[in-house]
């Protein structure tokens, strides 16, 4: 159907609804000889006359009675789904889709679903984690949580903290078999466990900061991986030294099985954002998307948490409960769906 013929059955629902073309123009907001010429129109596409019009009525003839009884129940129809629609902006409810680097899913979301959840109860929540940074709009998103560098200009960014260190590590057994390294330039010399983000061949560079002086070192070695806990479970096993973030390694520290080194060069990376495409129209269910990243990391986490896969199906909207600001500067899946439990009555 052709929007102008649309609109002109739309002009002879309303006449036959009020009977008066008077009426009908002024609900469509249109004049009145505008509206007659419409009907006119309708009727010369068709072939046959549907409204018998007098200077006193105006009414249908056994065709145009034909004709709105069969497109009643459509504009109804219509009508229905534009009040349903119109309704979503005020309900925080449905799938809230989330893409998460892993570290962030550790220490910002992972403490926050069960009190999101207990606030939003018609809320479910579906959760990638990732290290590589999604194309939320195509993948179907609607946010993501990363770090700062690199999102992309048309996004809209929102800084939530959760500045974290990286930690440069190995095994007791690693440092008894080889020579600790007392520079970055000696791990040329090392195995280095190398972790790569959607293929990406930066993992090869390792930088190191110490008294405001940075320093990049190509490392090699004999494993390339793209996941955290991979790389972890390498290192702790005495593959070779590995460069994780200090939050992920805290506890293997504290414990012995694994020894910092280059302790002194340890850099810092930039803050998390969360980053969504627009803030026009902004569906309700995905601005409580920033009630989640509420929390700062102030002390690193016991231990890495576990993270279960599972399948998720695409769904879509897009965030923002906090004040966001634009934007304009420059594996491995896997995914957590937390659906709530029924609010208590």
């Amino acid at each position: 159907m052709r929007g102008t013929q649309f609109a002109q059955l739309t002009a002879f629902v309303a006449v036959a609804e009020h009977s008066s073309f008077t009426r009908a123009a002024t609900q469509l907001g249109i004049s009145t000889p505008s509206l007659s010429q419409t009907i006119r129109s309708l009727e010369e596409q068709f072939g046959v006359r549907l409204l018998n019009r007098t200077t006193r009525s105006v009414g249908l003839t056994e065709a145009g009675a034909e004709l709105l009884s069969h497109l009643s129940p459509c504009w109804k129809g219509v009508d229905k789904a534009i009040d349903a629609v119109q309704c979503i902006p005020r309900q925080a409810r449905g799938t809230l889709r989330l893409t998460v680097h892993p570290v962030a899913a550790v220490t910002v979301i992972a403490p926050l679903v069960a009190r999101f959840s207990a606030e939003y109860p018609e809320i479910r929540l579906e959760i990638c984690v990732d290290d590589e940074r999604k194309d939320i709009v195509s993948e179907r998103f609607d946010a993501g949580i990363h770090l700062g560098d690199g999102i992309a200009q048309d996004m809209i960014a929102v800084p939530i903290g959760g500045k974290f260190r990286l930690s440069t590590v190995a095994s007791p057994d690693y440092l008894g078999r080889n020579v600790p390294p007392s520079t970055p330039e000696d791990l040329k010399q090392h195995n280095c466990i190398k972790l790569s983000s959607g293929g990406n061949d930066a993992c090869r560079t390792w930088k190191f900061r110490n008294a405001g002086r940075q320093v990049e070192v190509n490392v090699e070695g004999s494993l390339n991986v793209n996941d955290l806990d991979f790389a972890l479970r390498a290192g702790l096993d005495g593959l070779g030294i590995v460069q994780l973030p200090e939050v992920l390694v805290a506890r293997f520290v504290a414990e012995g099985r694994l020894v910092p080194v280059l302790s002194d060069w340890s850099p810092q990376w930039t803050d998390f954002v969360l980053f969504y495409s627009s803030r026009r129209h902004l569906p309700l269910k995905a601005a409580r998307a920033g009630r989640l990243p509420a929390a700062r990391v102030e002390r690193p986490l016991s231990a890495p948490a576990r993270l279960t896969p599972c399948s998720a199906q695409p769904r879509c909207a897009s965030p923002m409960d906090i004040a966001p600001i634009d934007r304009r500067a420059r594996s491995s899946t896997r995914q957590v769906r937390c659906e709530p439990a029924p609010a208590r009555r």
